[in-house]
């Protein structure tokens, strides 16, 4: 059910996150993470990738989360309309965005490390070759379809000697980057759980992240009910939100640097 944002509403729990996000808000734009030192420890892990280096993919995650993080923030002061789905899909594509740019810099070491971001490069070519082969697209003379780009990837991590590329399960990428963020991360992939439910029109996520509103009878011996949001566990998807995004900004920035 649609419950609209009034001034009665308390949202003042969300502005920690839509703080730690303005901060990257330009004029008219969000601000790229700063590029990486040629003596950084990032750099260093690239090196041998070439344009499969993870910082474009970090860089390109965290931006993603941001814009995610404007969205709601727009829904809620602007547009002033809260509904039951939004705010948990946005918040779901913020905390996979920024997820991912805080396991792509975690690992225990460069292969590991190399291994993940390769593993993302080929994941996102075979969804490219998905698309193109839906669209009947066909590369201009000289260029190579995403399935070509994927096998170059492949090959890229058998010359260094990395274990075979499988698809990065997105739980798995919340499990480890929660752990790397020193949040609990049972509770976060719970809350991503949740958070995909409503995104897909699920029923469960209504028992487990709502409040009952009210209730009408009908005559066939049902109700009616109406749904609102469950705001306590809301802003435990916002804080794990900003907490990710803080990590990730840190850590970014110490394995970026030059030392």
């Amino acid at each position: 059910m649609n419950a609209p944002a009034t001034e009665q509403e308390d949202f003042s729990y969300l502005a920690p996150l839509f703080k730690a996000a303005v901060a990257y808000r330009g004029d008219d734009h969000f601000l790229l993470l700063p590029d990486v030192a040629e003596q950084s420890s990032l750099a260093k892990d690239d090196e041998p990738l070439g344009t499969r280096g993870a910082a474009k993919f970090v860089q390109s995650s965290f931006s993603a989360g941001l814009m995610h993080v404007e969205a709601f923030a727009q829904l809620v002061t602007v547009a002033q309309r809260v509904d039951l789905h939004s705010p948990w899909t946005l918040l779901r594509g913020a905390l996979e965005n920024f997820a991912t740019a805080a396991w792509l810099l975690a690992g225990k070491n460069p292969d590991e490390r190399r291994h993940r971001v390769l593993s993302l490069w080929a994941e996102d070519f075979r969804n490219r070759a998905q698309h193109e082969r839906d669209t009947n697209y066909v590369p201009r003379p000289g260029g190579k379809s995403g399935a070509e780009r994927r096998e170059e990837v492949k090959q890229l991590a058998r010359n260094l000697g990395l274990p075979s590329l499988t698809k990065p399960e997105t739980t798995t990428i919340i499990y480890e980057a929660a752990a790397s963020a020193g949040l609990d991360s049972t509770a976060t992939q719970a809350l991503w759980r949740v958070a995909s439910g409503f995104a897909h029109g699920r029923f469960w996520p209504n028992l487990r992240a709502t409040k009952v509103r009210s209730a009408m009878p009908l005559s066939n011996g049902g109700a009616l009910v109406d749904f609102v949001l469950d705001d306590y566990q809301l802003a435990e998807m916002a804080e794990a939100c900003r907490e990710l995004l803080e990590h990730t900004a840190s850590r970014y920035k110490a394995r970026s640097s030059a030392r």
